[in-house]
């Protein structure tokens, strides 16, 4: 009856969301400019980069996401805006464009940017190909957002479920970018979300924390954490289902449909790292704690000399007991 299934769709699988993505020219030829918009305001969540150096986008979704709420997703890809002149500035009139030609509010708008770093963001080539943006919205427009947000990526990155709740079909669906600069302590690199489930916002919250903390938190490629990490989730409550006031049956439903979307985003995106040929996957069975699988494993798939002996086929498996002895956790 519950049984979570993918579907095809990404970000618009969800009902209420439409999305669009398109070249503005920040880059030279390749889509650099994404929109995902909900027909209604959404209850939404973001998860930050850990990075103390934080770019312009971050912290103006830290100030729009006070209030518990969003309607839309305006990001470009090709430049970070971070530490760049005018940072703050620009971030700002991407959200005031896109909420000028959407009919919304400034505050409205999660803003995100990915790219170069330290490179003034080209701000009026986004206001002018924004009314293009805004018209281009439609319900097959996941792709495009997937495309739209890579940097140094090979492919795109999404993935969307459906499932049951008290009769009521709902769905969630997700787009992630990520290929170099990933050891996150957050989220990873940019990661969109989206669901038309009704739930209470405090649990959203809760379940959306414990699904990044099981997932993009548990990836690494290079050992860097970037200034731009962000991962938002924004909830329609669409979906007609009995709204998700309590840690109950239809939350743990939810919480596991979640989780499958977040850990297969989270996984292409290492297997997409910067000339990587090979995804390693660590598995700790028997821990006394999760906390303590968790150092364990990290340590092990962040090993640069394990790396090298996967990279080689070299069976070289005291590699994997050397990473264990200097993880920090106890074991026999």
């Amino acid at each position: 009856m519950n049984n979570i299934k993918a579907v095809t769709g990404g970000v618009c699988a969800p009902q209420g969301f439409l999305a669009a993505g398109i070249h503005c020219g920040i880059k030279k030829n390749k889509k650099d400019l994404a929109l995902i918009y909900s027909e209604v305001p959404c209850k939404a969540v973001a998860m930050y980069t850990s990075n103390k150096v934080k770019a312009a986008p971050i912290y103006v979704t830290m100030d729009h996401l006070k209030d518990g709420l969003a309607q839309a997703v305006i990001v470009n890809s090709g430049n970070a805006n971070a530490c760049a002149h005018n940072g703050m500035e620009n971030a700002l009139k991407m959200a005031e464009s896109a909420a000028l030609n959407l009919g919304l509010k400034p505050s409205d708008l999660i803003v995100a940017s990915t790219g170069v770093i330290g490179v003034p963001l080209p701000i009026e080539k986004i206001e002018e190909k924004m009314p293009e943006l805004v018209k281009q919205l439609s319900k097959d427009g996941g792709s495009d957002v997937a495309e739209a947000i890579m940097t140094t990526d090979t492919f795109k990155k999404e993935y969307s479920v459906s499932f049951e709740l008290k009769g009521k079909t709902v769905k969630i669906g997700g787009t992630s970018k990520g290929s170099g600069m990933i050891h996150p302590n957050m989220a990873t690199t940019l990661s969109f979300i989206t669901t038309d489930v009704d739930i209470d916002e405090k649990l959203l919250n809760k379940a959306f924390s414990c699904c990044v903390k099981k997932s993009f938190n548990r990836i690494s490629v290079d050992g860097d954490t970037s200034t731009n990490d962000m991962a938002c989730i924004m909830a329609s409550g669409l979906a007609g289902n009995p709204r998700i006031e309590d840690e109950d049956g239809d939350y743990d439903i939810f919480v596991k449909a979640l989780l499958e979307v977040c850990v297969h985003l989270a996984r292409e995106l290492a297997r997409d790292g910067e000339g990587a040929t090979r995804l390693i996957t660590c598995t700790v069975k028997n821990s006394q704690t999760e906390e303590k699988a968790e150092v364990i494993a990290k340590t092990v798939i962040s090993s640069s000399l394990l790396k090298t002996a996967i990279f080689g086929a070299d069976a070289n498996w005291g590699r994997v007991l050397c990473a264990m002895g200097y993880s920090g956790a106890d074991f026999d």
